[in-house]
């Protein structure tokens, strides 16, 4: 059985509008104007018991209308959903006692009392068993480095503290299937390091599912082998990050370091950087490989790499295909 089913789920929004003026406003009060806004439309995915997919798109796009309909928040227009056998919008307390839902700019701890209440409280709330509690306490606090965290208010907390403190209340019930919508923004490179290492050890340890939004592309590929591409409210791409490098990049980065400075490497491509000893170039893939010969027995090379592009280079690529009606997108359904 699939850990998220989705198939054919849309959300629509009737948004009001009207022209500006006296007479317009009035005119409003007797018959409303409105129009539909399609948040998500028609998308279909599975994700396997375990598995980390990435969720990316613009912003927009409709990623967190997605997770909240997953989660239970909204209910869909269309289409369905189904986590862990769960239909979502029925809040079962067994559905919810086996979700989590981290939204990074949105905060769930009690602001004026110290942290390890707030962790009390969801204890109570989710009915844990004072042993269940305390072990589970003990791995998040040693994982997260929160001994120092407990005691405070958590208006006294900085921003990447705090968003420790989200991560451990958010999965003090050990949750099967995480839903973590930017859970690194705003957060330093150590401490969005931190998180994701840490995510990476709960997944590992307890077989969680996950399914991520994130604008920085490092969390995707430091934890995503699969991604889901979404744009306008449609799937535009359903498979592996790698894949998603080969079928929307269609060029590679050689960076060449010479003996010699002020070389013209305009012949054997696109020079995209040119500082000192070093030079960058892009090249078409098919042509990589006799670029590179060519480079090697044409210049005084001293290092020579090939790379594929950046991530965000790659996802800026998808962003530019508007509809998945030309053979783009392949949602599983199976």
């Amino acid at each position: 059985m699939h850990a998220i089913t989705v198939n054919g789920l849309s959300k629509y929004y009737a948004v009001p509008e009207r022209e500006a003026g006296l007479r317009a406003a009035a005119r409003s009060l007797v018959k409303r104007q409105t129009r539909t806004v399609k948040a998500v439309e028609a998308i279909s995915f599975n994700v396997e018991p375990g598995e980390v997919v990435g969720f990316l798109g613009p912003n927009g796009a409709g990623k967190t209308t997605t997770l909240k309909m997953l989660s239970g928040l909204l209910y869909p227009t269309e289409g369905t959903a189904e986590v862990l056998g769960h239909i979502p919008h029925r809040r079962e307390r067994s559905f919810l006692r086996e979700i989590t839902l981290v939204m990074g700019q949105r905060n769930q701890l009690i602001w004026d009392i110290p942290m390890i209440d707030s962790l009390e409280r969801n204890r109570a709330v989710y009915r844990i068993s004072r042993g269940d509690y305390r072990e589970t306490l003990d791995e998040l606090t040693e994982l997260l480095e929160l001994e120092p965290l407990l005691p405070k208010p958590v208006r006294n907390l900085s921003l990447g503290e705090r968003m420790k403190c989200e991560i451990a209340a958010a999965l003090l019930h050990r949750p099967k299937v995480l839903f973590l919508d930017e859970p690194t923004i705003g957060l330093d490179v150590t401490m969005q390091r931190r998180i994701r290492s840490f995510i990476e050890d709960y997944n590992r340890a307890h077989g969680a599912t996950v399914l991520l939004t994130s604008h920085y592309m490092a969390d995707v590929e430091a934890l995503c082998k699969r991604v889901v591409v979404i744009h306008h409210g449609r799937i535009l791409f359903d498979g592996a990050l790698d894949d998603l490098v080969t079928r929307f990049s269609p060029h590679k980065t050689i960076d060449v370091e010479l003996e010699t400075e002020n070389a013209d490497l305009s012949p054997y491509g696109e020079v995209v950087e040119a500082a000192g000893l070093r030079y960058s170039l892009r090249v078409p893939k098919e042509a990589t490989p006799q670029v590179t010969a060519r480079i090697l027995g044409d210049l005084p090379v001293l290092d020579l790499t090939v790379e594929d592009p950046p991530i965000e280079e790659v996802i800026e690529q998808v962003f530019s295909v508007e509809t998945p009606d030309d053979g783009l997108s392949d949602p599983r359904q199976s």
